[in-house]
């Protein structure tokens, strides 16, 4: 199965920055949709933003403008940038692979992102 290692979570005031990096264990991660969810205390997983092999982009309409979702094939790793974060943000984010298909191949341990003044 292959390893994802999220990092970049952290404590941030609203209107800050944060990048979180997801780096994978494949060598065949160009094949791979690539996604980010999170999930608040008491709520579900939700999708915030994904990109394809190809570097189609999609986003959840909560973070469109403000989240950035980016990958770099040769360092096999996906980022998500996010800026103007506020508290609603807060949340475990985990980094998912998958098939073009939609099929879930494989889930990060997740990193907590916090934003509070």
């Amino acid at each position: 199965q292959v390893q994802l290692v999220e990092s970049g979570g952290g404590l941030v005031e609203p209107g800050g920055s944060l990048r979180l990096s997801c780096a994978a264990s494949t060598s065949i991660f160009r094949i791979y949709t690539m996604t980010w969810y999170r999930q608040a205390p008491g709520k579900q997983r939700e999708l915030v933003a994904g990109i394809t092999d190809g570097g189609r982009t999609n986003y959840a309409d909560s973070v469109k403008g403000r989240f950035t979702i980016s990958r770099d094939n040769a360092k096999k790793t996906v980022y998500l940038q996010m800026n103007s974060l506020k508290p609603e943000d807060t949340a475990v984010y985990y980094c998912n692979l998958g098939l073009p298909t939609g099929k879930s191949l494989s889930w990060g341990q997740g990193t907590q992102v916090t934003v509070s003044s």
